[in-house]
């Protein structure tokens, strides 16, 4: 049997534990009802006292305090109506085998009279559906909007439905392939990459690939597009654990460039009722704060907002060892960042030539 088949059938294994489970409250619901109780749903609490750093997982969990949500209460009511309508919306998304996005979601809401008032409050009930049900929203075919990339030699074999054992190499297109749901459940066939590099500026992405850096690195490159999707977590996750791939992390040289390679590593406080989106074992590699003034690069002065960014950093959990440390001290000591196309001064193929072979040496030492 190959290994696309067995992650099919865990695919279909998985639709079924997620149908089985949605169904599960929605009978839990009707038994509430017809014991002529106001429905109400326990869950987690997602509040920020709830919200705690395990040392041994390295990082963000829930902790134990649940909240009940109660028809009973009249401050419960909408959000209570607007999680039981994403609980059904969900059950016929994973019962046809359709995806959706996030904001498809608060589309459709309109349709059966569910308003939300904006994409965050839907985006809320979403994640609290999560929370009840001890699923990701993948899970349950909602996905965010296309926007991460990747390239390099790695071939995959799809699973959805109707491209069941059809195959691709990821070098295929010279943009670059988007990471949607086909390729996030896709099965990692062959590749003879040894390593990963992640990347957050889609112009150092074209770059890398113009300067054939999955070849002169041996690398896969992934785009996050800023802050990465959950998909690119998880594909991110899936190269290191699957195909034992070390994974380095490329983004600008400032607080929020740093908060994307946090993020990869060791999750986000955000999904903190998610355990299965970190990469534990990948490498932050740069831009360090050092790296402006050791690369002579252009630069600029923090804001206000990056320096207090800064300073809120110094205080997670999460940032205390090095190289966080040291680098969060030189810059609130130099107060300057830079951008990854800062190296376009030294020409085109100066990151490729030059930065990238010496990060990756010293990280490696």
């Amino acid at each position: 049997m190959s290994r696309a088949k067995n992650r099919i059938d865990s695919m279909k294994a998985k639709k079924a534990s997620t149908i089985h489970t949605l169904e599960g409250l929605g009978k839990e619901l009707y038994g509430q009802m017809e014991k002529g109780e106001f429905p109400w749903i326990n869950m987690p609490s997602r509040s920020t006292a709830n919200i705690l750093y395990d040392e041994m997982l390295k990082q963000y969990v829930l902790g134990k305090k649940d909240v009940k949500r109660s028809s009973r209460n009249i401050r419960h009511i909408r959000p209570f109506t607007q999680l039981v309508w994403t609980a059904s919306f969900a059950h016929e998304l994973s019962s046809m085998s359709k995806t959706s996005t996030l904001r498809d979601v608060f589309y459709s809401a309109q349709a059966y009279d569910v308003n939300f008032k904006d994409q965050q409050e839907s985006d809320n009930s979403i994640t609290d559906l999560e929370t009840v049900l001890g699923l990701a929203r993948e899970d349950f075919n909602v996905y965010p909007e296309e926007r991460s990339e990747i390239f390099g030699d790695l071939t995959i074999e799809y699973t959805v439905p109707g491209y069941e054992g059809r195959q691709i190499n990821l070098t295929m297109h010279p943009d670059g392939l988007a990471i949607g749901p086909a390729l996030t459940t896709a099965d990692f066939i062959e590749t003879k990459a040894d390593k990963v590099i992640v990347i957050e500026k889609g112009a150092m992405f074209t770059r890398l690939i113009e300067e054939q850096a999955h070849k002169n690195f041996n690398a896969i490159l992934i785009h996050t597009a800023g802050q990465p999707p959950r998909s690119t977590r998880h594909i991110v996750r899936r190269l290191s654990l699957e195909k034992g791939l070390p994974v380095y992390v490329f983004c600008d040289a400032d607080p929020w460039g740093m908060a994307i390679a946090i993020t990869i590593i060791y999750g986000s406080v955000n999904a903190a009722h998610l355990k299965e989106l970190a990469t534990p074992e990948a490498k932050w590699m740069g831009l360090y704060s050092t790296d402006i003034e050791r690369y002579k690069l252009p630069h600029e002065r923090l804001e206000n907002v990056d320096i207090k960014r800064l300073y809120d950093m110094q205080k997670d959990p999460r940032c205390v060892e090095e190289p966080w440390k040291a680098q969060i001290d030189d810059f609130l000591k130099h107060k300057s960042k830079c951008e990854l196309e800062a190296f376009s001064r030294y020409g085109l193929d100066y990151v490729v030539k030059k930065y990238l072979p010496e990060k990756l040496n010293e990280i490696n030492k």
